[in-house]
């Protein structure tokens, strides 16, 4: 949580807050209740929310807005800023900033909007946003602003309390369903943000509150579940409730169960000291005449007794103290170790981001550690309280993941972490995270986007994962990878028209981005080769490729596998033809030597008479020749310098030969192939790399035969 600022509690129970900053915001998820319903949900337990529901709230641009005639001029402009680019928070900040400064209703509202739903996390706006609607008389809209707040970020302690002071300052404080209704808030508050480590101001109003309307017990009852709650500030909470004890009676402070339970106890401790003969008087009040009863218990009980049971009372509040200590102890220094737990958009540095997945891994393995403990003991703790204790685990656990994706909201690795944590445990949680996460905070992070989809189709929700899908292209189009999900998708449902269909309209659609088409081409070739079985289609794909693209060599390397593949006695030279057609292209003169190897060496495999087989080695022969001397033509090119030509004239640059060092050899014309040239990523794509090139095709670089077996049929000269 930010700053918490200076804080006063006023006579009419407002509870005033001033934050030195507006940007500091935190986050979680609401629990299952409806903020505002006048329920009385004042338990002796001490519940947590399930942070991980997802905000489902009414969407924030549906009020009435009052007309105040034209917007103010440099609206528009602002405006068409953050549209453009909805990620350039410094034109949100700018555009707000206006909107407050013209005192605009209509074009704040509008921007307010417009801005939360893009960065729900920003606490100090849903403020700004409510006192707006406040100042201008507007107390439901200023209400309703912070429901929609609190249920972006329930976790918020300081929107907990505004929302509070709110309800006090608009109340009508004199009827009983206000007053329903503003401890129905106070258990949703704590319900929901009780849990987390700064949420001590709000115990406190809450405490404070019970007070003022002279509800001792419940205020008891309020310090006894923040007692076992681990918070920043554990022991003030520790004296406030003894000084609370030692102010009343006890008949005051404590339930009639809980008081006649003491009472109890301390009078079997009287009985159990008389048997131990520590009272020299209890056979003298023991004897009594005959016929004479025991006096009545008239419930009033002497100061003595009331300063032994006060004791009995502190002693059972310090054992669960002592206990709660342990638990702050334990986490402590993981939470010294968080230095920025808000909402911003600068990226953190990576100190914060480590302790914040060590603190995660710590909570996860204590939770573990608590469950184990919990399944291997015997029947000697209540069943009951062996859930308790495994499901207050697992909250801790939600309770700092959430606090977690405040500040590391735009991290993609937290949530991943969040949704591996939960998916074992519960698949509707899960769902609401990722959907909270793509739809909110990682609308750009495709990869997220694609593990979410991933996902919905191994649950078998198959329509969602097409959903998700069609919506990541539409807001990212041209992400290939994006519409290979898409048509994998349909092809794993059977449906191959549609996966043929996606892929070829992903073909025709970038006819202008060649590149992009070539890769699409290629898919569509292999998807009609190996599963279509028609070669033919498959062929005349990449044929059209070619024609757009003829510099493409993967192309060319795709249409020579499928003729490869082929049935030679129905197309048998086919492979000759794509490998003439790849020399005559524009591709590099390396890729040139790659592909005649490889006609050769078909041509040796599977060709039909000699004279083919020498054709096509005389060829290979004069590809050598001639770029070899391309390449000696351009390493001697130099010597035409005129002045590299005078100073060897002169006698300048000539440097006499180092004894014992052989002249060198002039070059000798290649007549073997080279090494090939495809071990590399040649691909352009990527990690696509493998779907262009066949694994196989790395063979051919072991292939160093001279070819000088066929010499002999030469005439020799």
């Amino acid at each position: 949580m930010a700053a918490e600022g200076t804080e006063e509690f006023s006579d009419n129970g407002h509870f005033t807050l001033n934050p030195p900053e507006f940007m500091a915001p935190e986050v979680s998820e609401l629990p299952q209740t409806e903020l505002g319903v006048s329920e009385d949900k004042v338990g002796s337990g001490t519940e947590m929310a399930n942070p991980s529901t997802i905000y489902s709230g009414p969407p924030l641009d549906g009020d009435e807005e009052e007309e105040e005639g034209d917007l103010p001029v440099d609206f528009d402009r602002l405006w068409k800023i953050v549209s453009e680019n909805p990620q350039d928070f410094n034109g949100w900040t700018d555009l707000l900033q206006y909107c407050e400064q013209e005192g605009h209703m209509t074009a704040s509202r509008r921007a307010l909007n417009a801005f939360l739903a893009r960065y729900p996390l920003c606490y100090g706006y849903w403020k700004k946003f409510a006192d707006m609607e406040r100042r201008a008389a507007h107390n439901s809209k200023a209400e309703e602003v912070c429901v929609r707040g609190l249920k972006a970020i329930p976790l918020s302690v300081d929107l907990w309390i505004h929302y509070i002071n709110l309800l006090l300052g608009t109340l009508n404080m004199n009827l009983s369903e206000s007053i329903e209704r503003i401890r129905s808030a106070f258990e949703e508050a704590v319900t929901a943000a009780g849990w987390d480590w700064h949420s001590d101001r709000l115990w406190d109003l809450y405490a404070e509150w019970e007070k003022e309307q002279g509800n001792l017990m419940a205020m008891t009852a309020v310090y006894d579940r923040v007692m076992r709650v681990p918070t920043q500030l554990y022991s003030t909470h520790y004296e406030k409730l003894k000084s609370h004890f030692t102010s009343h009676a006890l008949q005051d402070v404590l339930s009639p169960e809980e008081y006649i339970k003491l009472r109890a106890e301390y009078k079997q401790i009287q009985i159990q000291a008389k048997k131990e003969g520590s009272n020299p008087t209890a056979d003298e009040e023991e004897e009594r005449p005959p016929g004479e009863d025991e006096p009545a218990d008239s419930g009033k009980d002497s100061e003595e007794a009331m300063q032994k049971m006060q004791e009995l009372l502190l002693a059972s509040r310090e054992q669960m103290y002592l206990q709660n200590e342990g638990e702050v102890r334990k986490r402590w220094n993981y939470e010294e170790g968080i230095k920025r737990p808000y909402f911003h958009v600068k990226p953190l540095d990576r100190a914060q981001l480590k302790a914040w997945h060590s603190y995660l891994e710590w909570e996860i393995a204590e939770a573990q550690a608590v469950q184990e403990v919990i399944e291997g003991a015997s029947v000697e703790a209540p069943e009951c309280s062996k859930v308790s204790e495994s499901v207050a685990g697992h909250k801790r656990v939600l309770i700092l993941f959430e606090r977690c994706l405040i500040a590391c909201a735009l991290y993609e690795e937290f949530w991943d972490k969040y949704v591996r944590y939960l998916e074992p445990r519960s698949l509707e949680e899960t769902r609401s995270v990722y959907r909270r996460a793509c739809e909110v905070h990682l609308p750009y992070k495709h990869g997220f986007h694609l593990q979410w989809s991933t996902f919905e189709e191994r649950h078998g929700d198959i329509l969602e994962a097409q959903r998700i899908l069609e919506s990541l292209e539409q807001s990212m189009p041209g992400l290939a990878m994006v519409r290979l999900r898409r048509a994998g998708l349909e092809r794993r449902l059977g449906r191959l028209d549609k996966a043929e269909s996606l892929l070829r309209e992903a073909v025709e659609q970038n006819k202008d981005k060649l590149h992009l088409h070539a890769f699409f081409s290629i898919k569509l070739a292999r998807f009609l080769l190996k599963l279509g079985k028609n070669p033919s289609k498959a062929r005349a794909v990449l044929q059209e490729a070619i024609e757009l693209s003829p510099d493409n060599s993967k192309l060319y390397l795709n249409l020579l596998e499928l003729e490869v593949s082929g049935d030679l006695r129905v197309n048998g030279g086919g492979v000759q033809q794509c490998v003439s057609k790849a020399l005559a292209a524009p591709l590099s003169p390396k890729t040139k030597i790659l592909f005649s190897q490889r006609g050769l060496q078909f041509a040796e495999d599977f060709g039909t008479t000699v004279q083919s087989v020498l054709s096509i080695y005389e060829e290979h022969q004069k590809l050598l020749d001639e770029l070899s001397g391309k390449k000696r033509g351009a390493e001697n090119g130099d010597n035409d310098d005129p002045e590299k030509m005078s100073k060897m004239d002169d006698g300048s640059a000539v440097t006499a030969p180092v004894q014992g060092v052989p002249p060198t050899m002039p070059p000798v014309p290649m007549t073997t192939p080279p090494p090939p040239m495809m071990g590399g990523d040649m691909s352009g794509y990527g990690s696509y790399s493998n779907w262009y090139q066949q694994q196989q095709y790395g063979g051919y670089g072991s292939y160093h035969n001279p070819w000088n077996q066929y010499n002999q049929y030469y005439p020799s000269s």
